[in-house]
């Protein structure tokens, strides 16, 4: 149990320092990072979906719903703290946050 409690701390520790690089090219840039889209539910022409952007400082989940005749709209937004947001990432899902670990690494080279 000690071990898979250390190695969920040295993998958010990485995350952390992934996502504080990626704010800091997003300062430079101003121009966020989208970590990812998942589409939710899809009707006709029409969508659900939350996307999650890094910008600086903040990691922003959105609940935006559009396409088709629809305007798009926001019906949930969610901003987290750079800090703050391994920990909650993780507890929702081990799968992405592994995920936006190799995405991370992947686009900051």
């Amino acid at each position: 149990m000690v071990k898979q409690i250390s190695l969920d701390a040295w993998q958010i520790q990485q995350l952390s320092d992934l996502l504080k690089k990626g704010s800091d090219i997003v300062a430079k840039t101003n121009k966020p990072i989208i970590l990812y889209r998942q589409t939710l539910d899809e009707e006709d022409e029409s969508y659900e979906e939350i996307v999650c952007s890094l910008t600086k400082g903040f990691v922003i989940e959105q609940m935006v719903t559009s396409g088709g005749i629809l305007v798009p709209s926001f019906h949930q937004q969610f901003v987290f703290r750079i800090e703050e947001y391994p920990q909650e990432l993780l507890r929702k899902s081990k799968d992405r946050f592994l995920e936006m670990i190799d995405f991370l690494q992947e686009q900051l080279k």
